[in-house]
């Protein structure tokens, strides 16, 4: 085993051990050590996201690889990438799903693809003896970030802290939720827990999805432990319009692409705050930087973006946000899955398919 952790290695290097593996967007460095105990296995490690308009420095990078590692949703694999990495055989990445990766030309391909579940491997290994573990059943990491957006806009948590480390004392008002509406766009697993923990606030929940009626509310208020009728299923208007708090958890589609346009955003109030832990393509984003430069709401809260990382002059890092009458932003780098025993289990499940891809066994969470 051999490790070298840089963007500028070469994609010759790879070339004379046919057994390699290519590790890419680790922004946090963590995925080397669970590969290290792989015997001839040479580790190169990309934590710079390359984009995907950068097809040629793409394709020059990842040719050598057979094996490559990825994180969900950060390089996207389509169909022109894969058709030219004519060594790729394993293409590894987190979770389930991926819907960055184009899986037709995969299996036209022969690539494998595997994904993996967080609940780690089916063995034990050394590299997680002393990792916490993943949330329980029944929690996540992305509703955590996404109350922590909410109670960070309502009580001005990033403006008082900076405050306070200049030696300022108390500078504005808080914002109470009790007795406030939550809207919550896309009433699934994550937006029902999202829409309980509303309810411990006091919080009237309402919701919004094009195929949620009140039955399914109800039923899943039912499975959240509270009364039918908890969650009441709203239109779509009705949401933007009534919501002192919009959240939203659908997943990214064709259908659902946009879904929150100018139309959605002029109608909310303007006291109102706008959090966004799911894809930041649901939002059109020039509408949103409109609204928010004039001030139309009261802030926005986001933990996905529309490029990643955000480029360091991107507007949405460079302008003066919540001062001339402009709206508020809490900005995070996608940190809604970034819990410690959830990540370092994926790659530890990662490790435990080359492995098994290596002795010609079947790969677990097969995905093609």
């Amino acid at each position: 085993m051999s490790t070298q952790a840089s963007d500028t290695a070469t994609s010759s290097s790879p070339a004379h051990n046919p057994l390699s593996i290519a590790i890419l967007d680790d922004y946090l460095s963590i995925a080397p050590p669970f590969f290290t105990h792989i015997l001839n296995l040479t580790i190169h490690t990309y934590p710079s996201t390359l984009h995907p308009s950068s097809l040629p420095a793409l394709i020059s990078r990842l040719a050598p690889y057979p094996i490559i590692s990825t994180m969900r949703e950060r390089t996207p694999f389509s169909s022109a990438l894969l058709s030219s990495l004519p060594n790729l055989r394993l293409l590894l990445t987190t979770g389930t799903r991926n819907a960055s990766f184009d899986l037709p030309t995969a299996s036209s391909l022969s690539i494998t693809i595997a994904g993996t579940t967080g609940t780690g491997p089916s063995r034990p290994t050394p590299a997680l003896d002393h990792v916490t573990p993943p949330p329980p059943p029944g929690f996540d990491a992305t509703t955590q970030q996404t109350w922590a957006l909410i109670l960070a806009l309502a009580n001005n948590i990033p403006r008082d802290s900076t405050a306070f480390h200049s030696g300022a004392w108390q500078t504005g008002f808080n914002t109470g939720v009790a007795g406030k509406v939550l809207g919550v766009v896309g009433l699934g697993r994550l937006g029902a827990r999202v829409a309980k923990i509303g309810t411990a606030f006091g919080m009237h929940v309402v919701a919004w999805s094009a195929s949620l009626t009140q039955e399914s509310a109800d039923a899943q208020a039912q499975a959240a432990g509270l009364p039918a009728g908890t969650f009441r299923a709203v239109s779509k208007e009705e949401l933007f319009r009534t919501a002192d708090v919009v959240t939203l958890h659908l997943v990214l589609g064709e259908r659902s692409r946009g879904v929150v346009g100018e139309g959605e955003l002029r109608a909310m109030k303007r006291s109102a705050v706008l959090v966004n832990t799911a894809r930041a393509g649901l939002v059109d984003e020039e509408a949103l930087l409109g609204v928010m430069r004039e001030g139309a709401i009261s802030g926005v809260g986001l933990d996905v973006w529309w490029e990643e990382p955000v480029g360091e002059r991107s507007v949405w890092r460079t302008e003066r946000w919540g001062v001339d009458g402009k709206s508020v932003l809490v900005g995070t780098p996608h940190m809604g899955y970034v819990e410690e025993g959830v990540m370092k289990r994926w790659y530890a499940e990662q490790a435990e398919n080359v492995e098994r891809w290596i002795r010609g066994e079947e790969v677990r969470n097969r995905i093609v």
